[in-house]
């Protein structure tokens, strides 16, 4: 186990950082809604907790006891990584006696075997089989001893913190004055007692106000058996109509992109979503899954694959985030890892650009597919594998994108260097998230792949550059690899990409060695939650 030393230089990975955002424009009852979704919010913290590992609340309350230095710093890291392993490191444990991070997390009968679930997953059929597969239940044990497994809702198995998350919400639905708020806050209300997410996940998309909230079970991230399970989370978050304003117009690029997609047309939807949102936001709080580890600087939702062929899917853009990530890694990882040359074609406004080209693609391409004659989706076909193929997918087809909407005149064409650039640099700051995590193992295939097709280089004097020659073709190659796997839901394959490319190899390894003393990513303070809730307590 790692001592007080250690522990402080594992820590000190994660810069401090003030994250919030300006709320006193916000009328004086839509301040109260605010203060309490930002009390819902912090629910997540302790439902996400639980859904982890069965053992992390007693940990906590452990950890809280012992006010030693050593005690005190095994808390900080816990907070960091929401339970007892470390998430840059493979998982590893750093406080004793605490067992392997559990793949099955909390979703699954502790002491079951993923052999023994499939088994019983394969006696069911129709409604009970959707729902033992679903997001939004956990598996247990049968009751009295009894062999075989029975599935619980989430309204059931967390009724006590979604009751009172719900009491929040309906709180908050009376206070504001913004019809579609009002329709988020009271339908997710709903489905927190009654699990059912559909109606609450349309409100989502068509929400429209100047506070965006995201709270509920969304990604499956934990759950690394059948990345089924969702897992709580929360983003409170203040519009940035500027931004936003600059971003819609490429919501109407969308389906230009997918006709333009370099894969079989056959493959290709040739009707996307009908809505299609993009928001750029700037954070006042992130919890549960959405604050843990490595921080999220957008996100693509929902992920029921039945609200995404109805509506499309949302792009949420955390500019606060991004803008503090650029400053405080990702620019020093460029004057350490880019030859010369490259680095100063490095930019923030590449490097947002891309996020949203990301998350712009997560709902473009293959999602609900044919294999075998019978209709299924990605996800489900390629299984524990999704997760990180997908990530790559979105990372890479993001630069195939930016290129053709620079080459047919919608981006200025002065974006063109700088977007490779910028990648390369971001793709170092990715891949020390660590491969055990989809976002980073994603990152390893496309850094690989395109080093073996001598997009990228290593220079003489062990930095790295862009091949302006080859970079373009590489793009397309590697999207079209991607997204043809995707589309015929070839879990073989996937499972060969992961276990071929998705490494870091020795030259990478050797650059990430020259970056030690650069942090990894931020640890986010949020000032403005404590005062808002307190504020708003003091004048009511």
């Amino acid at each position: 186990m790692p001592d007080l030393v250690s522990l402080q230089k594992m820590t000190a990975r994660f810069a401090p950082v003030e994250i919030s955002a300006g709320t006193s424009h916000l009328p004086d009852a839509e301040q109260q809604a605010l203060t309490r979704m930002l009390e819902a919010g912090l629910i997540m913290d302790t439902l996400y907790l639980r859904q982890v590992w069965a053992g992390n609340e007693a940990l906590l309350e452990q950890l809280q006891r012992d006010t030693s230095p050593l005690g005190t710093a095994r808390l900080h890291y816990f907070r960091i990584n929401k339970g007892p392993w470390s998430r840059l490191d493979h998982n590893a444990p750093f406080i004793p006696g605490v067992p392997e991070k559990p793949l099955a997390a909390n979703f699954y009968p502790q002491g079951a075997t993923k052999g023994e679930l499939e088994a019983w997953l394969n006696t069911l059929s129709g409604k009970e089989r959707e729902s033992a597969v679903g997001f939004f239940t956990v598996i247990r044990g049968a009751a009295g001893g009894a062999r075989g497994f029975v599935m619980i809702p989430y309204s059931a198995e967390y009724d006590q913190e979604l009751a009172r998350a719900a009491a929040l919400l309906r709180e908050a639905a009376s206070l504001t004055a913004q019809p579609t708020l009002k329709a988020y806050l009271t339908s997710r209300a709903d489905a927190f007692l009654s699990n059912d997410y559909y109606a609450s996940d349309i409100a989502w998309m068509e929400l429209d106000a100047s506070i965006e909230p995201t709270i509920g079970p969304y990604e499956v991230y934990e759950d690394e058996w059948f990345n089924a399970k969702a897992a709580f989370e929360a983003f409170v978050t203040i519009r940035d109509d500027a931004e936003t304003a600059k971003l819609v117009k490429l919501s109407g690029q969308l389906q230009d992109i997918e006709d333009h997609l370099p894969i079989d047309a056959k493959y290709r939807n040739p009707r996307l979503g009908s809505l299609a949102p993009i928001r750029v936001v700037n954070e006042i709080l992130a919890a549960g899954d959405g604050n843990r580890g490595v921080q999220t600087a957008a996100f693509n939702l929902p992920n029921d694959e039945r609200v995404v062929k109805e509506k499309g899917s949302k792009r949420v853009m955390l500019k606060n985030v991004q803008e503090a990530k650029f400053r405080i890694v990702l620019v020093p990882i460029s004057q350490i890892v880019l030859s010369p040359s490259d680095r100063k074609n490095v930019s923030f406004d590449a490097f947002f650009t891309h996020i949203l080209m990301h998350e712009l693609m997560h709902g473009l391409g293959p999602h609900e597919i044919r294999v075998a004659d019978r209709t299924t989706t990605v996800r489900q076909e390629l299984r524990e594998t999704y997760s990180t193929i997908e990530e790559a997918k979105a990372d890479i087809s993001g630069l195939f994108a930016l290129q053709y909407l620079i080459d047919k005149g919608v981006i200025d064409k002065s974006l063109e260097r700088s977007i490779y650039d910028t990648f390369l640099a971001s793709a170092f700051r990715s891949i020390r998230f660590g491969i055990n995590e989809a976002h980073g193992r994603g990152i390893a295939i496309q850094l690989n792949y395109l080093m073996d097709t001598g997009a990228f280089r290593i220079t003489p004097e062990g930095t790295f550059a862009v091949v302006p020659a080859k970079i373009k073709d590489g793009v397309i190659a590697l999207t079209r690899e991607i997204m043809t796997l995707e589309a015929e839901g070839d879990y073989v394959r996937a499972r060969e990409m992961q276990k071929d490319l998705g490494v870091v190899r020795p030259e990478i390894q050797a650059a990430l060695d020259r970056l030690q003393d650069i942090p990894v990513d931020i640890e986010p303070q949020f000032p403005a939650v404590q005062r808002l809730i307190s504020d708003t307590k003091n004048r009511h």
